[in-house]
């Protein structure tokens, strides 16, 4: 019988998971496309104020007015996401001698699981930093060094001061003394653009959604109806105020993080806390790049099409001879662009 690296070579494994659906994210990628390049480093212009300015007036025969470009360059380079799961020595020796045909096929689908696991929690990564860089205007990525030696990365989009707002107080939602439809007016005004939607969490639209004041505006003072989320986003629209998206209404909303005692915690991924407007139209660009992988195929001379890799590369390798070593990993480098940045309120109604 062949061995597990012959049951899975690259090839096998790239056309696998090329025919597979990964677990999406729907207001993620729709806000944030995700593109491969060939590149570690991206460059594009942020910034950029698209509300025109004034021409001036010349008499005939003058030369016209020179315009300047406001907009600055972000160059970001895409970081290294890599997870891998163990095959275990008996789940190796089973691979090696099946008893039947079924057998083996079932073995096999328990390793092209820990690809599936492996490929799903790379690409959780990208989604957090997605709704990292929306919400907050910045990512802190743990970085796992050679050394051990723990390290955050940060990267700074450039996102107005002006443009965020925690509030404090009783001007926290939900304490009774809030002026929800007061805020949203004063977020909206602060935008150079008309914002037309907004993203927030379940927390926070319940909270709009019970406040006395806006279900007085939905249907009258005194009234005891129970304010839904499409009478909110027509009232909105009619006040010239962006629509609501609840982040939780789509699939795939949470993930795990294992602490140091090898406990989990689940969390959203984004934050209950938060409230940002923006725009029609993508923020930016889930960029993804090549990997080390990649790179080793190509120098290795694999008969292994370039075009049948995916944003997520898998492979199954061995390590090690005591003990036996055999894993299942996937890897990708990218890195959400956000050319919009100066173009979001993002705030904290609550603590």
């Amino acid at each position: 019988m062949p061995d597990v690296l012959e049951l899975f070579n690259q090839k096998t494994v790239l056309d696998y998971m090329k025919e597979r659906k990964y677990q999406s994210y729907g207001i993620g990628e729709a806000l944030f496309p995700e593109t491969k390049h060939n590149t570690l480093e991206f460059e594009y212009l942020v910034g950029a104020n698209e509300l025109p300015v004034i021409a001036k007036v010349h008499s005939f025969d003058t030369e016209a007015e020179i315009g300047s470009l406001d907009a600055a360059k972000q160059v970001l380079e895409a970081a290294y996401i890599k997870k891998k799961y163990q095959i275990t020595e008996k789940d190796l020796i089973a691979l090696q001698f099946p008893r039947t045909a079924q057998e083996q096929q079932y073995l096999m689908q328990r390793v092209f699981n820990l690809i599936d696991k492996a490929a799903n929690d790379v690409r959780a990564s990208v989604e957090l930093m997605r709704m990292q860089a929306l919400s907050t205007g910045e990512l802190k990525l743990a970085l796992n060094t050679a050394n051990g030696t723990p390290k955050t990365l940060t990267v700074g989009y450039g996102v107005p001061a002006d443009h965020k707002e925690a509030l404090a107080g009783t001007d926290q939602w939900g304490t009774g003394t809030e002026d929800i439809l007061g805020d949203l007016e004063r977020w909206s005004d602060a935008l150079d653009i008309t914002p037309t939607r907004a993203l927030t969490s379940k927390k926070i639209a319940a909270l709009i959604l019970r406040n006395p004041k806006i279900i007085g505006y939905l249907y009258g003072a005194g009234s005891a109806r129970v304010a839904n989320l499409t009478d909110l986003n027509a009232f909105f629209a009619q006040q010239g105020l962006p629509t609501i998206a609840v982040y939780e209404s789509t699939s795939n909303t949470k993930y795990r993080e294992q602490n140091a005692d090898g406990t989990y915690t689940t969390k959203s991924y984004f934050p209950d806390n938060k409230f940002v407007m923006f725009g029609d139209g993508p923020l930016g660009e889930s960029l993804y790049g090549p990997t080390p992988e990649e790179s080793r195929l190509i120098r290795s001379g694999s008969d292994v099409e370039m075009t049948s890799i995916g944003k997520v590369i898998g492979m199954v390798y061995e390590e090690g001879k005591d003990p036996v070593s055999t894993w299942a990993k996937a890897a990708a480098t990218a890195i959400p662009s956000f050319p919009e940045a100066q173009n979001v309120f993002q705030a904290q109604p609550i603590a």
